[in-house]
């Protein structure tokens, strides 16, 4: 069997964040301060926040504002506006990078891969053509081209100007 080595998660496994809180992500939605958070948008319902151990530049969460750790509790309101502010968010990384693709995706349940299962979340990862290099095959490296608060600098003027919002 080939092992795949990925050093970098490293910062993400010996977090303290994550064993210290409830929910890191309710922590975030009910704190004020959104640009220390890396929370990029409020809508009624979800929230946009930017993964602080990302795969990807630009690498975003879309999460309920409900403390959930499986859609099926979500009511149509909830879901329809959790797939809104996905688009809004496809829509802003559009615009601010010019990604080639995205992979979206939601781990469910702990074996799937939710490190934070008990809320529920939806990953956006922006991808481009060779954003995978050797870097991060053989050097055990991920390149990620922009420090994560110039990231936010650019992605949240986007995502919160009045043209282009979910209804906000």
């Amino acid at each position: 069997m080939d092992v795949l080595w990925a050093p970098w998660r490293m910062d993400y496994i010996k977090s303290t964040e994550k064993k210290t809180s409830a929910c890191v992500f309710c922590d975030k939605l009910f704190d004020s301060k959104d640009k220390e958070n890396l929370v990029l948008y409020r809508s009624k319902h979800s929230f946009v926040l930017m993964n602080p151990y990302p795969y990807n530049n630009g690498h975003l969460m879309v999460l309920p504002h409900l403390h959930i750790p499986d859609l099926d509790v979500l009511g149509d309101e909830d879901i329809l506006d959790l797939m809104k502010v996905t688009q809004h968010s496809i829509r802003s990384l559009k615009r601010a990078f010019m990604p080639e693709g995205f992979n979206v995706g939601i781990n469910l349940g702990k074996i799937a891969g939710a490190g934070l299962g008990q809320h529920v979340h939806l990953h956006i990862v922006p991808r481009w053509a060779g954003d995978a290099s050797f870097m991060t095959v053989i050097g055990e490296v991920r390149v990620i081209p922009e420090h994560i608060m110039r990231t936010y600098d650019t992605l949240y003027p986007i995502f919160n100007s009045v043209e282009d919002n979910c209804g906000k």
